[in-house]
């Protein structure tokens, strides 16, 4: 399959990278790192990156605009992405041609072309597989974006989706002497305004006998906190991790339309089929969907003591 992907790039001139919409590090850099391994392999082609952007990982790089036009006779390729309706910028349905690559549990099938490997650690992973098994080029801009994508979605190679594979790809990446005092302070360093907002967020939060954590905001508390709906959902999801006793935790954020982002994580139970009865999905141990609002709260409260007891059926 990869040198079905590879033949494609090499035969379209003109290439545009979609991934999902709030990116996270594995989008971005699956997305930033394959269009720097196209330019750096045939740099006369027209490689573009779009979508709505993280001002946290803008040190990766930036978006491009694009007019719709671009698209006539383009080859889009989707990173990141196993939902259709996930994507950022529904635009790439119009290319001529569409690969989706991935590592999601896949949610109902897109693209011409599709390449998912559920086992790799993020689709920045996969990515590296794809250039060491064809004649991509690798270069220090495409590595250094790849391993950000690598070292989030692992949760700095902590997770369990982490294998030998993936020190395997995060070895060649090293070969390209990146910088990784540059990728840890961009993505972990925080201001002191950041570290007070994560004491006050920790002290909210509630959990179950059960050993169920999990905490609730409202676009209201989001603008007193003077954050973003991103920074208090995933960005604060995991302040309940780690705790003994507790092995699910989840994250209510609501947003300024009244639609709640629903983050779910585990050390142990299957929590995606949780999130994918609510619309959503990901992966086993880290999943998310978007609820109509809060009055679904206790409906997944509900459905995740059940899964504790073994009583969960879709």
């Amino acid at each position: 399959m990869f040198s079905k992907i590879f033949d494609l790039i090499e035969k379209y001139n003109t290439i545009i990278i979609h991934r999902h919409s709030k990116p996270d590090g594995d989008a971005i850099g699956a997305q930033i790192g394959l269009k720097e391994a196209i330019l750096a392999t045939f740099p006369n082609k027209s490689v573009f990156v779009v979508g709505d952007e993280s001002a946290r990982l803008n040190f990766l790089g930036f978006m491009d605009i694009i007019e719709d036009s671009v698209y006539n006779g383009a080859l889009a390729i989707v990173v990141d992405s196993g939902a259709e309706m996930l994507v950022s910028d529904e635009r790439f349905k119009t290319a001529e041609c569409v690969i989706k690559i991935d590592h999601h549990i896949p949610q109902g099938e897109y693209g011409d072309v599709a390449y998912v490997d559920t086992s790799a650690e993020s689709c920045c992973g996969v990515i590296v597989d794809l250039i060491r098994k064809t004649p991509l080029v690798l270069n220090k801009k495409a590595a250094t974006a790849l391993y950000t994508g690598m070292v989030t979605d692992s949760g700095r190679f902590r997770f369990s989706s982490t294998d030998s594979e993936t020190f395997t790809r995060a070895s060649r990446l090293m070969k390209e002497e990146i910088d990784l005092e540059y990728i840890y302070n961009n993505l972990y360093s925080e201001n002191l305004d950041t570290v007070l907002l994560r004491a006050r967020t920790t002290l909210r939060f509630k959990y179950l006998d059960c050993g169920i954590a999990y905490l609730v905001t409202t676009y209201k508390e989001v603008l007193e906190e003077n954050s973003t709906v991103f920074n208090m959902s995933r960005g604060m999801v995991n302040l309940m991790s780690g705790i003994e006793g507790i092995n699910i935790w989840v994250n209510f954020t609501e947003n300024e339309e009244g639609k709640v982002y629903l983050e779910l994580r585990s050390n142990k139970y299957n929590i995606n089929q949780i999130a994918t009865y609510f619309g959503g999905g990901g992966h086993m141990y880290a999943s998310g969907a978007t609820l109509d609002g809060f009055e679904k709260i206790d409906e997944v409260l509900d459905c995740l003591v059940k899964l504790t007891k073994g009583e969960f059926n879709v």
